[in-house]
């Protein structure tokens, strides 16, 4: 299929990591390796782009231009990654309808809350227009699946587990001494933890972990917590694990996502609360390697993470639950292999991205198949 690609969020090259840009390269990665012809008609970010007179005009002037282009090219189909309210896709309805071309959405979003706020009502109607303008919406999320239901029929939805590629992500006898020798540990438990350290829950988050191994310290536990991530927060969340645990934590910097896996062999446990978290793909390649989890019951964690099972979800911001399921796995080396066992399992059988994403291909196959029946009617 040849298929005509935009990303309103966020560029497939932009500089900052996400889990919204690996889910996004990755999907692409897949449909160019299934044989497909992936065009990327824009790298306009909306942000915030109906307060940006600028950007509006930029939208209006690259549509029109894409729209001649398409025109000459014969795609097959429209498809957007993630667009919701502060991103909403303003060249893709507008192209799709003109070429008469199925439109896509990719992780589509759709709340109602934010049309009660000046600040967000535009932001609200732009994406309520491309998420009904859409022939299919698919979404990685159950919550946002629930939600798009007030908007569109059954028929135009469609849930798909998120997922990664297990194959890349696997426990490793030898990468683990390895790792481990270099951060000077042996048999002390390894806690995990990883995020980009920027001004909101994520460094809010990494703040929790660091304050929850000082408590567990002051009790009477040894371990050591090692820190993946970068960004504006270091020096104040170096400051403060310095403070509140001296040498038993290590900043490892910023990790390549390609050597990501190297990061979850030298640990025994993977522990991030998940504040506002949508997803959380570090969940998934932590239990694909072996690791069970820490985190709060909330947002989309537990999509990824079976509680009891493959990891130990609290309730959110209840210091003493989360405490608990942190020494349980510490103390307790048998919990932490069965379920990091159980983890692995769970992540090839539920959440492979090649099987996932082969369902997509046939999702978009038929909406194509379905648009061109409507189109000869």
């Amino acid at each position: 299929m040849r298929i005509a690609f935009y990303a309103p969020f966020k560029p497939l090259d932009h500089p900052n990591p996400s889990g919204d840009l690996v889910i996004a390269g990755g999907l692409v990665d897949h449909l160019i390796a299934g044989g497909n012809d992936i065009r990327v008609m824009s790298r306009l970010r909306s942000r915030w782009i109906y307060w940006k007179p600028w950007l509006l005009l930029r939208a209006l002037i690259q549509r029109r231009r894409i729209t001649r282009e398409l025109a000459r090219q014969n795609v097959d189909l429209w498809l957007t990654y993630h667009t919701y309210y502060k991103a909403p896709d303003l060249i893709g309805p507008f192209v799709a309808a003109k070429l008469n071309i199925p439109y896509v959405i990719f992780q589509g979003i759709y709340s109602t809350r934010v049309r009660r706020k000046w600040q967000t009502r535009p932001g609200y109607t732009l994406n309520t227009r491309a998420l009904l303008a859409a022939d299919l919406v698919l979404t990685n999320r159950q919550a946002d699946l629930k939600n798009l239901r007030r908007l569109l029929p059954d028929d135009r939805l469609h849930y798909l587990a998120p997922g990664i590629h297990p194959a890349r992500f696997t426990a490793d006898p030898t990468v683990r001494r390895t790792v481990r020798a270099g951060w000077r540990v042996n048999t002390v438990p390894v806690i995990l933890t990883a995020a980009m350290f920027r001004a909101d829950v994520k460094t809010q988050g990494l703040i929790w972990v660091i304050e929850s191994c000082a408590r567990l310290l002051g009790q009477g536990h040894d371990l050591r917590l090692v820190i993946a991530g970068d960004g504006r927060e270091k020096a104040r969340l170096v400051d403060l694990a310095r403070k509140l645990l001296g040498d038993k934590a290590l900043f490892v910097g910023l990790v390549p996502r390609q050597q990501m896996a190297e990061f979850y062999n030298g640990g025994d446990l993977f522990v991030f609360p998940g504040i506002n978290e949508s997803l959380g793909m570090v969940y998934l390649e932590a239990q694909s390697c072996g690791l069970p989890v820490v985190a709060f019951e909330t947002g989309g964690v537990p999509e990824v993470v079976k509680n009891g099972q493959t990891g130990l979800l609290t309730p959110l911001f209840d210091q003493n639950r989360f405490d608990g399921a942190v020494a349980a796995l510490i103390t307790d080396p048998r919990q932490r292999q069965r379920m990091g066992a159980a983890a692995a399992a769970y992540i090839r059988e539920n959440h492979d991205l090649e099987k996932n994403y082969r369902r997509l291909e046939q999702l978009l196959r038929e909406v194509k198949a379905s648009h061109r029946d409507k189109s000869n009617a």
